[in-house]
């Protein structure tokens, strides 16, 4: 995934915590027993190339960063009081019949995915809303009021149901909008605005989006300060444009005090609180084993050039496939997604244009022999990723009984393809249209590599068919480019450190359109962001062709982008993945 030049702090282990409150973007946090040095290792190479960034990198201390992550929840009482709270939770999902009931189900699944523990009821949940949805159809518009219309069209189109928003009609006036008689139903506009983001097109949904934000945001300055932060966060954090760890991660801080329902509320905080915990510890241990990777390769010394960030690289697949069961996968994952980084940085930092396509070249080929010709620094870097996908693909052949590596060396020269088209341009100063330019750059950003390797090391769905399909980028995969190439060049445009023509979407917008000023430009994209969010849902809602668990995972990445590229004042620092760290993988419930 191309991401913008940044500066990175090194960082030294110590024997003490120290928290600090904040650090470089994209640089590793301050985690267990980190802290920055006041000096920083600043490693260039003298050389003939184009003229480079300086990159501030660890200094060379990738030792574990979370030395405890085996000694939490060892004892076997927790286990045994966690068995009982799973139980509990189970018979409350069984135990309601009736309308009043089917309402409190719904309310019950809806807590339990802000939770973060939907996945251990997966079973019980379907069941559920497949009686709730039996009782409903022989309605003709099922809910009666905002909140509950609008929640059961969101958990039931999430769950793959074919809904229609005109059950909301009737909140709608005679002239088209809605009646405003619902701008002071606090707990129904959440609802709606929740429902809206789930849009696959549908201008009711638009229009809902609007009203309820509107409202809300209005409320904020009459309500007491608990509900006014409740609808903040929903305003800032949505369910379906967040990832579900951190949503959970804030839900649970802001809502563990209130117990409506007693001590039916105790058990479900307590289950979240240690499945958190429990999957967190997980996470720490495999980003101790992906460090443990990259001090091996020796590519952050052999390659001194490029961006040293395992812990940056490995927030996606975190984020992308969260669960358990997906540990190996999120490890290999992270290698690859490192190279991705790494190959950028020799197109955008270091290469020739000469050298570039001779890479490229021996890339296509997919043959040790094909880089006799390369640069030193570019043999290296071949033998690394020929190596790394070589074993993906034995990992693959090994436990699902299919081989990828046709199609992930394939993958790997599509990119370098579209890098070198990139430097093309760049070397030439030609600059394409915005249109061409945007189809070149969903390429480059790399995300159907990611999903490419995901397909294969989730082992789901592997038919001739969709891996046919998968090779030709399928809508959900060019969709979800979109979606990240857009956001990486409104942050390209506040990023002072570029310099000449490094390609941007906005950039050629506004020379095709020199009317616009560059925040009606900003906003411009903005809309193709939302437009090109509604497709992706559509996708995600429809398709059946792929597993649904890689489909989610799509839409996790698209989630994480927003996290990943939005860019404070200072034009260098994301604040958001501060918070994201922190929460997934720093501090324990």
């Amino acid at each position: 995934m191309i991401t913008m030049n940044t500066n990175l702090s090194s960082i030294s282990i110590i024997s003490q915590t120290t928290f600090l409150p904040s650090f470089s973007s994209f640089a590793s946090p301050q985690l267990p027993r980190i802290i920055i040095t006041p000096s920083t290792t600043i490693r260039s190479c003298t050389s003939s190339h184009k003229p480079k960034r300086q990159t501030i990198s660890y200094d060379h201390h990738h030792h574990l960063l979370f030395p405890n992550a085996q000694e939490r929840y060892s004892k076997n009482d927790s286990q045994i009081n966690h068995s009982k709270n799973i139980s509990i939770v189970r018979d409350m999902l069984f135990s309601k019949e009736g309308n009043k009931a089917s309402l409190q189900s719904m309310m019950l699944i809806d807590t339990l995915q802000h939770m973060g523990h939907d996945h251990l009821f997966k079973e019980e949940i379907g069941s559920t809303l497949s009686s709730i949805y039996d009782n409903f159809t022989h309605q003709t518009r099922p809910g009666h009021n905002l909140f509950e219309s609008s929640l059961f069209f969101r958990l039931f189109r999430q769950h793959g149901y074919r809904v229609s928003p005109k059950m909301l009609k009737k909140f709608i006036a005679k002239n088209g909008e809605f009646k405003l008689a619902s701008s002071k139903d606090i707990k129904g506009l959440m609802s709606l605005y929740e429902a809206s983001h789930l849009n696959i097109g549908e201008d009711i949904l638009r229009k809902g989006k609007e009203f309820s934000s509107k409202h809300l945001w209005d409320s904020i300055e009459w309500l007491d300060n608990k509900h006014a932060n409740q609808v903040k966060e929903t305003l800032e954090h949505p369910y379906h444009m967040s990832i579900q760890r951190y949503k959970a991660r804030r839900y649970i801080s802001m809502h563990q005090d209130d117990h409506e329902n007693g001590c039916k509320d105790v058990v479900l905080f307590e289950l979240a609180k240690y499945e958190f915990n429990i999957v967190q510890l997980l996470h720490q241990r495999e980003f101790n084993a992906i460090l443990s990777w990259w001090k091996k390769t020796g590519l952050a010394q052999e390659l001194s050039f490029v961006r040293d960030q395992p812990l940056k690289w490995y927030m996606w697949p975190l984020t992308m496939v969260p669960q358990p069961h997906h540990s190996k996968c999120r490890i290999e994952l992270t290698k690859a997604i490192a190279f991705i980084y790494i190959i950028d940085d020799i197109f955008d930092v270091y290469g020739t244009l000469d050298e570039l396509s001779l890479f490229t070249q021996a890339i296509n080929k997919w043959d040790i022999s094909a880089i006799d010709n390369l640069p030193n620094y570019m043999k290296v870097c071949f033998n690394a990723l020929y190596n790394v996908t070589n074993e993906i693909a034995e990992t693959t052949l090994k436990e699902y009984g299919w081989n990828p590596i046709n199609t992930l060396s394939k993958s790997w020269g599509k990119l370098c393809n579209a890098f070198l088209q990139e430097a093309k341009w760049f070397a030439s100063k030609q600059v394409p249209n915005k249109d061409e330019y945007l189809r070149n750059a969903v390429t480059s950003s790399g995300v159907f590599i990611v999903i490419v390797h995901l397909f294969f090391l989730m082992g789901q769905g592997l038919t001739l068919e969709n891996i046919q399909h998968i090779e030709n980028d399928p809508s959900f995969v060019s969709i979800s480019g979109t979606i990240l190439r857009l956001w990486d060049d409104l942050g390209s445009a506040k990023d002072e450190n570029q310099k000449g023509f490094d390609g941007s979407y906005l950039e050629l917008y506004m020379k095709e359109h020199q009317e616009c000023t560059a925040k009606e430009a900003q906003d411009q994209v903005m809309v193709m962001i939302s437009r090109t969010w509604e497709a992706l849902n559509k996708e995600s809602f429809t398709q059946s062709s792929f597993p649904q668990p890689l489909i989610n995972a799509t839409l996790n990445l698209a989630r994480m982008v927003r996290v990943m590229y939005s860019y404070n004042d200072d034009n260098h620092h994301l604040p958001m993945l501060d918070d994201y760290i922190f929460s997934l993988l720093h501090h324990p419930l």
